[in-house]
């Protein structure tokens, strides 16, 4: 079984192999009981939005997590994956703008992902 924190670095490797974009990992265990980390990134189209929810899926299932839930709609706007202790947010630009996560969990620590991005 994973961390809290090598989910969210798995997370954010399998985004980044797939060209997601603004990719954000916030660590949130100190200001809700959500989860330990919220992944944010935006997809330039609902296509990416179905690559990006499958290689994370897939990233997470080769070593033993599996999501508890899905919400949103593949072929939609957004998508949120719940790992119990790391949740991941996958928006089109204009939902991303929408729903401004990163300005609701303001308070949550911005985490340097600057290591797990290879481009």
């Amino acid at each position: 079984m994973l961390t809290p924190n090598e989910i969210a670095n798995t997370i954010v490797s399998a985004l980044d192999s797939k060209k997601a974009r603004e990719i954000k990992l916030l660590r949130t265990r100190d200001v809700t009981i959500l989860a330990d980390y919220f992944v944010i990134c935006t997809a330039g189209s609902t296509t990416q939005i179905r690559t990006l929810s499958d290689e994370v899926e897939k990233a997470l299932k080769d070593v033993g997590e599996i999501p508890l839930r899905r919400e949103g709609h593949r072929s939609g706007g957004w998508v949120l994956i719940d790992f119990g202790c790391v949740i991941v947010h996958l928006f089109l630009q204009e939902a991303r703008e929408f729903y401004t996560l990163e300005r609701l969990w303001g308070d949550a620590e911005d985490v340097d992902i600057t290591s797990l991005i290879t481009r």
